[in-house]
């Protein structure tokens, strides 16, 4: 596979009936949406932690939890959405996201804090990437790849702009008192722009099963599909770990609440610059040897980023490299049609254009990422957060 545009059964209805503010309007949410509901929470969790006497275990928990809420949501809210269409789940999340947060700002203990968590999951499920790739693969096709990229390449942006202004709010104000802010900039902002932008008539799915659709589930029956899934799995678990791990970790030596938070930005910023790279990646590799290189740099980065101290710099590129590789990844098994070394399908979406294989492509992320989390802080609480956390002169 040399070429990010497919062929298939077109669903959509034509450039003349596609919402014309659907594109940016899901730009704009994604990075808000990625922004407070997911990236914030790595800023503020010391501050949480710190305040409440909370352990990082129990914290860092409740946020795992959202995010497996959220993976295992996903199924359904893939159903309704091929079905019925994005605007009113999309919109429903919005509002669950920010009722959520405003929760989790007002807990008075651990318990209340996890529900609010847990029903952000339900707000992940609803407005980040899966349902906005299903809106948009179906309005858009046979195109859609192009707007896909748009939307990962903009949301690769959500922590570069939100953890420093998490950062710059908490050190004027509580964690309560920020994540209400953040509330509010999400609801100003995601709502109407979901309610607004997606009320184009939703096109018909396909009537019948398309050879993409019987070639995936065929696919799933083999062997090399598992064996990558698994790779795919566990490279998720060990990348979104240290996304949730890496402001704790500058903390512990010695950086500024600040400068975590920029190095968290930063590899956001790497998310979209690997991105725009992925296509000349892709017509210069094979996609096996492209897959296992990736897979490879994740952990190279992450072991780099435990094992490096300093200086500051050179962890702010760590981190930029890190999210390259993370935003490859993401394109690898989102955008990606065909994975023809290994004689499988990774993304039937982005070839007949359907929304039905929602999850199918990303399942492996979808399962990795929630766990990690969790795990790392209790490993964190043994080992400490890096195995050399000298301090800084």
């Amino acid at each position: 596979m040399t070429n990010l545009h497919t062929s298939g059964a077109a669903t959509g209805s034509g450039d003349g009936s596609r919402p014309r503010a659907a594109l940016p309007a899901r730009c704009a949410t994604q990075i808000t949406s990625w922004g407070i509901v997911y990236y914030a929470f790595p800023v503020l969790n010391p501050q949480i932690t710190a305040d409440t006497g909370w352990s990082t275990g129990a914290t860092t928990a409740a946020f795992s939890a959202a995010l497996l809420v959220s993976a295992l949501a996903g199924i359904r809210v893939g159903r309704i959405i091929d079905h019925r269409g994005p605007r009113t789940v999309m919109t429903t999340g919005s509002a669950l996201g920010a009722l959520s947060l405003l929760i989790v700002a007002a807990a008075p203990d651990i318990a209340v804090f996890t529900a609010g968590w847990l029903l952000a999951g339900l707000a992940m499920a609803s407005t980040f990437y899966q349902p906005a790739f299903a809106a948009l693969t179906r309005w858009w096709a046979p195109d859609h790849v192009r707007a896909l990229t748009v939307v990962t390449l903009a949301g690769g942006l959500a922590s570069t702009v939100f953890a420093p202004v998490t950062a710059t709010l908490a050190a004027h104000m509580s964690w309560r008192t920020t994540y209400t802010v953040l509330a509010v900039i999400l609801t100003v902002i995601t709502i109407p722009a979901h309610a607004l932008a997606l009320r184009a008539p939703w096109p018909q799915a396909p009537a019948s099963v398309t050879p993409d659709d019987r070639s995936a589930q065929q696919a799933e029956r083999t062997r090399p599909f598992w064996l990558l899934a698994t790779a795919l799995t566990i490279s998720a678990f060990a990348m979104y770990a240290v996304v949730v791990a890496l402001v704790p970790l500058l903390l512990a030596r010695g950086y500024s609440t600040t400068q975590a938070a920029w190095a968290l930005g930063l590899g956001g910023a790497g998310q979209t610059l690997g991105r725009t790279l992925y296509a000349a990646l892709a017509r210069r590799t094979r996609p096996t040897a492209r897959t296992s290189t990736l897979i490879g740099l994740g952990g190279v980065t992450t072991a780099a980023l435990a094992l490096v101290p300093g200086p500051y710099p050179l962890l702010l590129g760590l981190s930029l490299a890190a999210g390259m590789v993370r935003g490859n990844l993401t394109l690898l098994v989102t955008v990606a049609p065909y994975c023809a070394d290994l004689k499988l399908e990774i993304s039937p979406r982005c070839t007949s254009g359907s929304t039905k294989g929602l999850g199918r492509s990303e399942g492996p992320y979808a399962r990795g990422a929630p766990v990690g989390p969790f795990p790392q802080s209790r490993a964190a609480a043994v080992v400490g957060w890096s195995c050399r956390t000298p301090p800084l002169g």
